[in-house]
């Protein structure tokens, strides 16, 4: 059950202390784009998000965008916030963000990665070593395949709950 518990957890992408994480050593932030940047209907990204990718530049993180979602989305929201993608990543598997980490300079304990989904980025990350910060989705509405992730999820929150592992609402950095 462990590989589903992220060892932070935040309500967005805006409620993370990002000093913390530079503080830790994290100097690569791996992004999920739907239900963690923006909404799955959404083709560009806020004004909110814009603001907050140039202030996580400014403080000299590398970010990289990793969705499962089709490259010409994702390549439209690296392009406006000027990073990084990697798109059809097929979370949980990720071998597409695996092989980016290894052409990189980084190693594990300076990568982090920032997702909305228990099955896909936690479980991800969690198997790549690196540190994994879970948020609450933004939207409810889901792509059909993340509906039946979002059931099982449930089921495996109630579990992680009963043995004291993680509550989801409960925020912890």
């Amino acid at each position: 059950m462990e590989k589903y518990v992220p060892d932070i957890y935040q309500k967005d992408i805006y409620s993370i202390n990002y000093k913390t994480l530079s503080s830790r050593g994290i100097k690569l932030l791996i992004f999920d784009l739907d239900n963690t940047i923006a909404l799955i209907t959404e083709w560009n990204p806020s004004e909110k998000a814009i603001e907050l990718f140039k202030d996580i530049k400014k403080n000299k993180f590398k970010v990289i965008i990793a969705s499962n979602s089709v490259k010409q989305r994702v390549k439209l929201f690296a392009d406006t916030l000027g990073v990084d993608y990697v798109s059809h990543v097929k979370k949980p598997k990720g071998l597409p963000i695996e092989e980016y980490i290894k052409k990189s300079k980084y190693n594990q304990s300076e990568i982090a990665m920032i997702g909305d989904s228990m099955m896909d980025d936690v479980v991800c990350g969690n198997r790549l070593g690196i540190t994994t910060i879970l948020t609450d989705q933004l939207g409810k509405r889901e792509f059909p395949v993340a509906k039946i992730k979002r059931f099982k999820e449930k089921k495996i929150q109630k579990k992680l709950r009963d043995n004291n592992l993680f509550t989801k609402g409960r925020y912890y950095v």
